[in-house]
């Protein structure tokens, strides 16, 4: 890409209008697992077929997200942002509209294929927009995310419980969503390719570095599912907590994630991206332990606690390592984010089929032993530091190399 040198009023506004983007990315998720449970019934399919079609989403977001770098180099990283986000926020109304299962599928292929596109166009932005200010501000994107989706989720809890339809609900979401997206897009850095650049390949295997970041990625998103999909499974079955106490848990486990990346940006302009992420593995071994060792729901409680707070920034790192790892930095990211969600896809069903096999306490003993890999390995991220001093352009924008 040719970088433009931009005012730092410039850079600032666009990070705000990423955040921005980044929220509206979190509420579509979040508006849509809410009305999982109508989808299901308007489709007529079984727990096991929703099952089924829950893995689509997945797996179009790997298979579409390499084209991601494609469409940027072809329409500038602005326009390929807006037509993407376009596309995941409308996208929020296939499935809702899904008679029977194969459309169903269909649907939420276009909806997993649409989703990971612009996770990967918004994610370069965000580090572009890093790079330019010179701090850290990755985390604090990713916590936007899980605010909108919890705006999302909130909004979509009052539609189910006032018993509205779906479609309308959905309908009505995209709109507001895809205007807000649009808005947004506006203010982002127009990034557009070099003219001796040469187009990204449409497919490509990621770069050895993106594949070592991307390890790290799956170990942290591997806790992140098993946690989000079984710790109110764990304390209600294992603790034979109620299912009040349970879901509060889960609830836990969220808002602290959230938290933490909010504010995660400091800790990492402090103390680096090696450090924090190895000091949050210890963190999540430590929660991890308390949980497989827990005796009481107040103990297990804090330890998926202590589990959230360890592994909530390394993901946004993990991505803002890749950008920095690699020539093409949508490239290196679509590579770390398919591992990551190849991992999210994996967790829960693994978690599942080594509880029926062994026992709940034996699939968060892997739980934890995962999360040892990140204090072990977290050294791959060096390439995510802020090594860089701030970057202070000139008033006139020129063009100029990024180097």
């Amino acid at each position: 890409m040719t970088a433009v040198v931009y005012e730092q009023r410039e850079v600032r506004r666009a990070r705000y209008a990423v955040a921005a983007v980044f929220a509206v990315h979190g509420a579509v998720t979040g508006s849509f697992a809410t009305r999982v449970p109508w989808i299901q019934d308007h489709a007529s399919v079984s727990a096991g077929q929703l099952g089924l079609a829950l893995a689509f989403p997945a797996l179009g977001a790997s298979l579409a997200m390499p084209l991601a770098g494609r469409v940027s180099h072809r329409f500038g990283a602005r326009a390929a942002l807006r037509g993407l986000l376009a596309l995941w926020t409308l996208s929020l109304v296939l499935p809702a509209l899904s008679p029977n299962l194969p459309i169903l599928c269909l649907a939420l292929f276009v909806y997993g294929a649409s989703a990971g596109m612009s996770d990967v166009a918004m994610n370069a932005l965000g580090v572009e927009v890093e790079y330019r200010l010179g701090r850290s501000i990755m985390s604090g994107l990713h916590g936007m995310w899980s605010a909108g989706a919890l705006i999302g989720s909130a909004a979509g809890t009052l539609a189910a419980h006032l018993g509205a339809d779906a479609r309308l609900h959905h309908v009505l979401a995209a709109g507001v969503l895809t205007l807000l997206g649009q808005v947004a897009c506006s203010w982002v850095l127009d990034l557009q390719p070099a003219e001796d650049e040469e187009p990204p390949p449409r497919f490509a295997l990621p770069p050895k570095s993106a594949l070592l970041i991307g390890a790290i990625g799956f170990c942290a998103v591997f806790a992140e599912g098993a946690s989000l999909d079984w710790s109110a499974v764990y304390l209600r079955h294992q603790l034979d907590t109620s299912a009040g106490l349970a879901a509060a848990c889960t609830t836990g486990f969220t808002l602290t994630m959230a938290v933490a990346r909010i504010v995660g940006d400091r800790v990492v302009d402090r103390f680096g991206s090696v450090r924090t992420v190895r000091s949050g593995g210890v963190l999540a071994v430590l929660g991890g332990l308390l949980v497989v060792l827990a005796g009481h729901p107040a103990v297990a409680m804090t330890g998926f606690a202590l589990m959230g707070l360890g592994i909530a920034v390394v993901v946004p790192l993990c991505f803002a390592a890749a950008g920095r790892s690699a020539p093409n930095p949508s490239q290196a990211i679509a590579g770390v984010a398919t591992i990551t969600y190849t991992s999210g896809l994996v967790a829960p069903s693994a978690i599942g089929g080594l509880a029926e096999a062994t026992s709940l306490v034996v699939s968060f003993g892997l739980v934890t032993v995962l999360a040892c890999g990140l204090a072990a390995f977290a050294g791959v991220l060096r390439a995510g530091d802020r090594d860089r001093p701030k970057v202070t352009p000139p008033a006139a924008a020129v063009p100029g190399p990024r180097s």
